[in-house]
């Protein structure tokens, strides 16, 4: 069996079938492709014995418990797909379980350093896509990929919604407040954006992921408060929500979370919510 054939063919039934987005293709292909490079420099078969061993050289290469928890879950996608394309008769890792971690708490921006962060781009160049781009992401809790890719025909100015195309190619509608929709209609209206995109780069495609990450770098640097990410935002998004009184089903279907057990990050938040309310409400509290 030619293992970087059946790579390939992996790769191209998450993509047409699965449905995966290009970052989680991209690091399946990686873990996928550092494995088997193992099997050929040890010379071992598709065996449990191999895939324990390099678990422990990944161990040993001082490698988290989560990257190491997504290298087992790209493993044992591809043994299921050789499983069901017939050309492996038993799954040597169907008794193997996926490492065990704690997400980190993720970090929020407050309320004063959004507000701080969504006047930064006034100065700039490119200072109406940007102040576009920083108001739909706190607004939306969009993921990077989502955001880049969405269109104008996604974005309904009017009725106050966007048509987000999440994980696994589901579609959800996300509403987007005043602030947004005022900025973006200034956008739309002064630059005319080319092409469908609501983005576009200079060649009217879509923008990309590496562009968003330079732009909020540079504003997390004049910020002065450390790095600033894409997820940051929607982390933001998701704790300012849960701080104003929103519960935690309403959160996991605005930002597209397929199960709820994936908001449960946001707890501490809920919890800390909880006991303010309990203080002030309760005759005991």
């Amino acid at each position: 069996m030619n293992h970087y054939l059946e790579l390939d063919a992996f790769m191209t039934h998450l993509k047409t079938e699965a449905g995966a987005s290009v970052h989680t293709i991209e690091a399946y292909n990686r873990d996928i492709l550092n494995y088997i490079i193992y099997l050929e420099e040890s010379k071992s078969d598709l065996e449990k014995v191999a895939f324990d061993a390099y678990l422990g050289r990944l161990r040993s290469q001082g490698m988290s418990a989560r990257t190491i928890a997504r290298a087992v879950s790209a493993i044992r996608g591809f043994y299921r797909f050789l499983l069901v394309d017939g050309k492996i008769k038993v799954n040597p890792l169907v008794d193997v379980e996926t490492p065990k971690f704690k997400p980190p708490i993720p970090r929020a921006l407050s309320g004063e350093e959004m507000t701080r962060l969504l006047k930064l781009p006034a100065n700039q160049k490119t200072a109406l896509r940007d102040a576009a781009v920083l108001e739909l992401l706190y607004a939306t809790g969009l993921r990077v990929s989502e955001l880049i890719s969405l269109k104008k025909t996604d974005v309904n100015l009017d009725a106050g919604f966007i048509i987000a195309l999440g994980k696994r190619s589901k579609e959800r509608i996300v509403p987007i407040g005043s602030y947004a929709r005022e900025v973006i209609k200034m956008y739309l209206a002064e630059m005319n954006p080319k092409g469908p995109f609501l983005f576009p780069n200079r060649r009217g495609g879509a923008l990309t992921r590496q562009a968003v990450w330079k732009m909020l770098r540079k504003y997390g640097a004049i910020l002065a408060q450390g790095p600033l990410y894409p997820h940051m935002l929607r982390h933001t998004f998701a704790t300012h929500l849960l701080e104003g009184g929103a519960d935690l089903r309403s959160v996991q279907l605005l930002l597209g979370h397929e199960d709820i057990s994936t908001t449960q990050i946001y707890t501490h938040v809920d919890r800390k919510r909880l006991k303010e309310l309990h203080k002030k409400h309760h005759p005991r509290g």
